[in-house]
């Protein structure tokens, strides 16, 4: 099982010299993976479901993954996840095009819905329209991606006749790892995705979403292109050897760990940023990823 770690660019890692850090001993740790978070704009004042207060810092996911393959050569770079339905899809497929390009081929794209409707109205985006938005901006990714003489003709996107090189170095295109846990997120998952990504779970509630894939899988068609689903889950906190054994028991193919929710709502602070680099240092340790 592979080690990720989320949150390159939210709570105290709003600077680039911590983020720098960050990344950097991550990788010298030989964790897989390192994952940003993402929230566009954030309701303020603070109401359900937004997950964290107004004032926390969430620094760009684009910037922040080129930054990150600047300062790195191994590591994975991921986004979790970047909220398709609130992104112009063209412009995001060059722009992750770069990130793979510049990274020489480590970009992991991690897409979701989203799910706080006072971000999609301060962007002018129908919430109702969050679902349908992003299974056809999965498409337009993967068109722009892969087609020698693009053209898409879909509800919210049309074009014909351009061209958006570079192509990403990864082929046949970056792996596409659909976040959410609801039905419609587990189809998307199956039908478009070459991967799952589920946040802040514990054992038993993977368990469930794991199933709940397989479900989906009997009733509705996985295109052959898209090879085994891989599955990322970030859980609930710290886990021991133990622990990690029964996600991988379960089918779980990497875990994206956090220290907890509180990270992502701090703001820069020198002993902050240090207990999380003293996290990736136990859990290295802990789970051998020398």
């Amino acid at each position: 099982m592979k080690f990720g770690y989320f949150g390159l660019n939210v709570g105290t890692f709003n600077h680039p010299d911590a983020i720098g850090r960050l990344v950097v001993a991550a990788e010298q740790l030989n964790f897989e993976s390192i994952w940003t978070g993402e929230h566009v704009v954030l309701v303020d004042p603070q109401v359900p479901p937004s997950p964290v207060p107004p004032h926390s810092t969430f620094v760009d996911t684009i910037a922040s993954l080129a930054f990150a393959a600047a300062r790195t050569t191994r590591i994975k770079l991921g986004s979790g996840i970047i909220l398709i339905a609130q992104r112009d899809p063209i412009v995001l497929a060059k722009e992750l095009a770069g990130i793979d390009v510049l990274s020489k081929g480590r970009l992991l794209v991690g897409v979701g819905v989203g799910y706080v409707k006072g971000e999609f109205d301060a962007l002018g985006i129908p919430f109702d329209e969050r679902g349908p938005r992003a299974s056809e901006h999965i498409e337009v990714l993967r068109t722009l991606w892969t087609s020698e003489k693009p053209a898409f003709a879909g509800r919210f996107t049309n074009f014909s006749g351009i061209q958006a090189r570079p192509f990403p170095v990864q082929k046949p295109h970056p792996p596409i790892h659909v976040g959410g846990m609801s039905a419609p997120a587990l189809r998307r998952a199956v039908t478009q995705g070459n991967g799952w990504y589920g946040f802040f779970l514990d054992v038993a509630n993977t368990a469930k979403m794991i199933e709940g894939l397989r479900e989906t899988a009997r009733r509705v068609e996985r295109p052959a292109s898209l090879g085994k689903l891989e599955i990322s889950v970030t859980p609930p906190g710290p886990i021991d050897s133990d622990t990690a054994k029964r996600y991988e028991d379960l089918g779980v193919d990497r875990v994206v760990l956090m220290r907890g929710f509180g990270d992502m709502a701090g703001q820069r602070e020198k002993s902050a940023e240090d207990a999380v680099l003293r996290f990736l240092e136990d859990t290295a340790k802990e789970h051998r990823l020398g």
